[in-house]
């Protein structure tokens, strides 16, 4: 199976590298800038029609939430016009898209999680650039799937575990807010439901095609999130800190965030029989993983 994936340095991208080594029978490419930019079309057919690929992973974008809300432009010209050129490169070697998008697409007044046919209204540049990248994807190429993803941390990468555990070094009570909530995805465990749903697409059917959340099970504030990432860590003998709740109109931020962005995950069980792991265990993987690079980046620098 023939996997190329458009970004390589992002953290489902290096999840992807990651995972994909323990399959033999998957040969992935990745295109990346300055060889391969979504901003410049001909980079990304040539390097799509080279490869001749089975599936054609789009995990780049333009993640910046604040930022995008002083350069929309580009957000678009990323998120929406270059998601397009991906789908069009693979509708072109005749290989189905896989576009991975963002739980910021809701508004997040919902009660509960969103399903995929929840009505859609991003509050910011960056939700409505990715919400428009999802519509451009379905024109370009009937056979898409969308992957709307949430929260996603790593062992690499800008993230929020990375950064909590950065402030505990500190030792001063950090102030988290407690009052939006969505569902913290591990991003290796993104990149092995990619990988399951590749082999799907191998024999297309109709009913893949669309949109489809592919999140964490559980639903957490960001302060619950935080609670249990700095128990996690005590367990394993890294720093932590106490933890302060705070409300959203306490932390202001350039662009607004949903409230809720909780995402149901029933139509990824049901018609690609795919699930993710609890957060704990996903969490637990993730920790022992990062604690073990610093304690060999120490060891390097002794």
């Amino acid at each position: 199976m023939r996997l190329y994936v458009i970004g390589a340095k992002g953290q489902v991208a290096r999840s992807l590298r990651q995972v994909a080594a323990a399959h033999p029978d998957v040969v992935m490419g990745f295109g990346s800038r300055p060889d391969v930019d979504l901003v410049k079309p001909d980079s990304v057919l040539a390097a799509v029609a080279t490869f001749r690929p089975d599936v054609v992973i789009n995990s780049a974008a333009y993640t910046a939430i604040d930022k995008a809300e002083q350069e929309a432009e580009y957000a678009f010209r990323v998120n929406r016009d270059g998601a397009k050129l991906v789908a069009r490169a693979a509708s072109d070697c005749g290989a189905p898209v896989i576009q991975v998008s963002t739980d910021y697409v809701f508004d997040g007044t919902k009660r509960g999680a969103y399903v995929e046919t929840d009505p859609t209204r991003p509050l910011g540049t960056y939700g409505r650039s990715k919400l428009e990248g999802e519509i451009a994807v379905a024109s370009a190429n009937p056979r898409h799937v969308i992957l709307r993803t949430s929260w996603v941390y790593a062992p690499f990468g800008n993230n929020f575990v990375r950064t909590i555990l950065g402030a505990a070094g500190h030792g001063e009570p950090i102030a988290i807010v407690n009052d939006q909530t969505g569902c913290p995805t591990y991003a290796l465990d993104i990149a092995s439901a990619i990988i399951g749903i590749a082999r799907k697409l191998m024999t297309w059917r109709p009913e893949y095609a669309g949109v489809t959340h592919a999140a964490g099970p559980e639903a957490v504030t960001w302060y619950e999130f935080a609670c249990e990432i700095f128990k996690q860590a005590a367990k394993r003998g890294a720093p932590f800190c106490a933890v302060e709740p705070i409300s959203t109109s306490e932390y202001p931020t350039s662009a607004p965030r949903p409230a809720n962005s909780q995402l149901s995950t029933k139509r990824l069980q049901s018609v690609f029989d795919v699930s993710l792991p609890p957060l704990k265990d996903s969490l637990a993987s993730c920790l022992d993983r990062l604690l073990e690079d610093r304690r060999w980046s120490k060891k390097e620098s002794s």
